[in-house]
This record gives structure tokens, C-alpha cells and sequence, in this order.
């Protein structure tokens, strides 16, 4: 049912059925509509957060599809994720949802009307992206953002606006995670792409931003020196494979400088970053408290 492609960071290069994350769509789609159509999450000023989520989440699959069949230019990659912001501005004015982030340094941030307009779809384009750029490695791509994902469930508790209806689809991607971890699936670009929207718009949803902010950072920081090598020296991060270890001679991405003149296997690369990712994580769920 789903094409096979080479796992490039195992001996022999074996196949493994790419796409799964497909899997993921459909059932998180399809739980988050049966939530609305039959009454269990009531909407709030008629606006059902389940279905905008559904909805993000569903385009976020649908633009990973694009992907792997069209092999996109980061040029149109980089915006589209913009079209699924279109419900969360809605969302986020019906209900309505603060337009104050607490940033580092500066304190509480009140952006107004601009959050609508301005905030919600860059937030949406930069999580989005950037959760697709961290990939590569068996669980890299899945791992991660259930780090992330289950530290925003836990803020969302402590700030009173519980989403608990998000841990069902939270738990379909862990069990997801651990085939990808063992190498028997890959979750593709349909995967990385709906994870992503799903944690941009569950941040906005639930009003965490300032967890996310924080959260993401590791995210942000990949993508960055990925973007400023291909600008300013025109080459991609690329690791070797010695059939045992993975290393690399230049420091273009997270996955690079950390393997930099320093063999690491696989796994060991994956841990070390989602232990970095958890980090961030827990010093968001900390700063929430306090």
C-alpha cells in the first residue's frame, strides 16, 4: 500500500514503507470531526475548536502529500501552511484568545489586533516548517514533536484551558514513534508536515504560545543554520554513513554539528536531540508555573 524507499542510515539500505504519517491524518481527522458532529467538545461563540484543528491538521497532510509527489521548492513550501492559518485567526477572535505572548527578557507583549493578522500565521508557517526541516533520522521526525506536543498538553492544564481531547491523537503518534524509532516505518513528509500543524495550531488553540516559543527553539535554531549555509555558501547539510556510525566534516544543521568529526550512532543522534527538545520543553512547562 505505501512505497518503499531505502532506509539510508542502515546496513544493507533496507526498504521501509514511507507515508505512514497518513495514518495519522486520517485518524486524527476523523476523531476530531466525530468530537464535533456529535456534541462531545461543545463550540465556543459557535466556533468548534476540534473542527478547526481537524481542519489544519488535514491541510497539513494534504500539503505533505504535494510534497512527496511534487518534490515542492522550499519557495512554495514555506508559505502555503499560511492558508491553514485562515480558521485559526477566526478561532482566535470568536473565542476570543489573548493577544499578549510573554517574551524573554521584554516581559508580556500585548500585539493587538496584529496577533490576528500578523502573529497566528507566522507562527503557523515557522512551526510548521521547521518541524519538517528536523528529519532525516529514524524517529528524529516523530520523536521530537511528541516531546513537544505532550509539554504543551501539560501547560495547557496548568493554565486552566485543558485541551484533554488532544491526548487520543497524541497516543496514535507515539505508537507511530516507536515503529519509525525501530526503522520499520517512515512517517514522511505527509507525517512531519500534519505533526507540525497540528502543534502550531493546538498552540493557538489552547492560548500556549509562550510554551511554544520557548519549546521550539532547537527547531528554529536547525533551521536557521540550515538556511544561512544554503544562502551565504551554497551547500546542504550532509551526513555520512560508515554502515555503523554517522559523522559528518562541517557544522550546516543540528544533526551536523553535533556529529561534527564526532561518530555517533543513529540512535545516539536522535536521543541527544530529543533530549535537547525535552529540555527546552520542561523550561517551558517551568517558566508556565512560575
Amino acid at each position: 500500500m505505501f512505497p518503499r524507499v531505502p532506509d539510508q542510515h542502515k546496513e544493507g539500505k533496507p526498504l521501509v514503507p514511507n507515508g505512514l504519517g497518513v495514518i495519522y491524518v486520517l485518524f486524527t481527522t476523523v476523531y476530531l470531526f466525530s468530537l464535533y458532529f456529535l456534541g462531545i467538545v461543545k463550540p465556543v461563540s459557535g466556533v468548534s475548536a476540534p473542527l478547526t484543528l481537524a481542519v489544519c491538521i488535514l491541510f497539513g497532510g494534504f500539503m505533505g502529500l504535494l510534497d512527496d509527489w511534487m518534490d515542492l521548492k522550499w519557495r512554495y513550501k514555506a508559505f502555503m501552511p499560511l492558508i491553514a492559518a485562515l480558521p485559526l485567526m477566526f478561532l482566535a477572535q470568536e473565542y476570543p484568545l489573548r493577544t499578549t505572548i510573554m517574551l524573554p527578557f521584554d516581559g508580556m507583549i500585548d500585539f493587538g489586533s496584529a496577533y490576528y493578522f500578523i502573529l497566528i500565521p507566522l507562527i503557523v508557517m515557522i512551526v510548521t516548517n521547521t518541524v519538517n526541516m528536523l528529519g532525516g533520522l529514524n524517529g528524529l521526525e516523530s520523536v521530537c514533536p511528541a516531546v513537544v506536543l505532550i509539554g504543551l498538553l501539560g501547560i495547557s492544564e496548568l493554565s486552566g484551558q485543558p485541551y484533554t481531547f488532544m491526548i487520543i491523537p497524541v497516543l496514535f503518534w507515539l505508537i507511530l514513534s516507536i515503529f519509525n524509532v525501530r526503522g520499520k516505518i517512515f512517517v514522511g513528509n505527509s507525517g512531519s508536515f500534519a505533526i507540525g500543524m497540528t502543534i502550531a495550531s493546538f498552540a493557538i488553540a489552547a492560548d500556549v504560545k509562550s510554551g511554544l516559543l520557548i519549546s521550539i527553539l532547537p527547531y528554529v535554531f536547525n533551521s536557521v543554520l540550515i538556511l544561512l549555509t544554503i544562502f551565504f555558501v551554497r551547500k546542504k547539510a550532509v551526513v555520512s554513513f560508515d554502515e555503523k556510525k554517522l559523522v559528518s566534516d562541517h557544522r550546516r544543521s543540528l544533526i551536523t554539528l553535533i556529529t561534527y568529526k564526532r561518530p555517533l550512532t543513529e540512535r545516539q543522534v536522535v536521543a541527544i536531540i530529543s533530549l535537547i527538545v525535552a529540555l527546552f520543553t520542561v523550561l517551558a512547562v517551568i517558566i508556565e508555573i512560575f
